[in-house]
């Protein structure tokens, strides 16, 4: 699986300021939805984008936009996503980052940013991956244009790095995207993504759930599976399985197994054993918030395995971190600083 979009309003990203937003809104950057463009649709503003495009001649100092992370974390990759611009696309960009208390102003000349993307030349109706080597936590990003043009969206991926202070002494939802859990591997993606059972919000529709492809080689033991992993080992109180919106198609029933090891640089998830039981095989309801009380110490990370195949919504696993692993976040804090 791909890292976390930091940036995207899925997990409370937003674009705070920007020099010039003429022809299409700051805010569309960081929409998760894919851009989408209809010719010849215009408005009072010209034809119609499903983007950030300023107006043209932007002078020597470009444009720029400032995106405050919904998650703050580590970046491997910032995508520059220029889809549908073509003769109006910027000719170069490069991005800052910073990291701030949330009332900070972004905008004040005091803010220290550091270049974490030096100028680099961006194709048109393209996506233009930029590598990012800082190791550095960072809240605020900041994407400069060398010239005027439009931009469809900005993500910025990366992982979540939660502040260890916000996880001592509470129960916290340790496999939430917000805090830094990650679905790592799946069966089955035929009509949807994974990725959304770990996502903050309630789903709206089926569409925002998983939903795997109608399995024929049914059998008793028959089932697809998600394999879903915390930041730092955690013991365990509650787990929920939604089937929200799966009316006709959810899956029929559902067991939960945890691991207390993690895959490493020399073996991955496909050699993790699950071998601690978290929920043992259960019948779940269609279009409903399954909700089971547990009692399961010290696991990194769990595979849910949906019997035979089918639709869940949401897989929200809620515990305390282990002593072990309330260490493991304050390193991994102090390493970033």
């Amino acid at each position: 699986m791909t890292d976390t979009d930091l940036a995207s309003r899925t997990v409370g990203g937003a674009v705070v300021a920007a020099s010039d937003e003429s022809f299409g809104f700051k805010e569309r950057l960081v929409d998760p939805a894919e851009p989408a463009f209809v010719p010849g649709t215009y408005d009072l503003r010209g034809e119609v984008v499903d983007g950030w495009e300023t107006k043209r001649h932007a002078g020597p100092g470009g444009d720029w936009a400032i995106i405050r992370l919904g998650a703050p974390g580590r970046l491997h990759i910032v995508d520059v996503d220029t889809r549908f611009f073509s003769g109006n696309h910027p000719t170069a960009a490069a991005v800052d980052a910073c990291t701030l208390e949330r009332t900070t102003d972004p905008t004040a000349p005091t803010v220290a940013w550091t270049p974490i993307v030096e100028t680099t030349v961006l194709k048109a109706d393209s996506h233009n991956l930029l590598g990012v080597t800082d190791k550095r936590r960072w809240t605020h990003l900041r994407l400069r244009l060398q010239s005027d043009g439009g931009v469809a969206r900005l993500r910025a991926y990366g992982e979540v790095v939660p502040d260890p202070a916000l996880w001592t002494g509470v129960t916290v939802e340790v496999s939430g995207l917000e805090q830094g859990g990650r679905v790592e591997w799946c069966s089955d993606s035929f009509y949807s993504s994974a990725a959304s059972l770990i996502a903050p919000n309630r789903p709206r529709n089926m569409g925002e759930g998983w939903e795997t492809r109608r399995r024929r080689d049914i059998g008793p033991d028959t089932h697809d599976a998600v394999i879903i992993s915390f930041a730092v080992p955690a013991d365990l109180r509650q787990v929920e399985i939604d089937t929200s919106y799966f009316v006709f198609n959810a899956s029929l029933e559902v067991s939960v197994l945890g691991s207390r090891c993690r895959a490493d640089r020399e073996h991955g998830w496909g050699m993790v054993t699950f071998d601690v039981p978290v929920l043992a095989r259960t019948t779940l309801i269609p279009d409903a918030r399954q909700v089971f009380p547990i009692e399961v110490p010290g696991v990194s990370a769990l595979r849910v395995q949906a019997y035979p195949d089918g639709g869940i919504a949401r897989v929200r696993a809620l515990g305390v971190p282990t002593a072990d692993g309330l260490r493991m976040l304050q390193r991994r804090w102090k390493d970033c600083s």
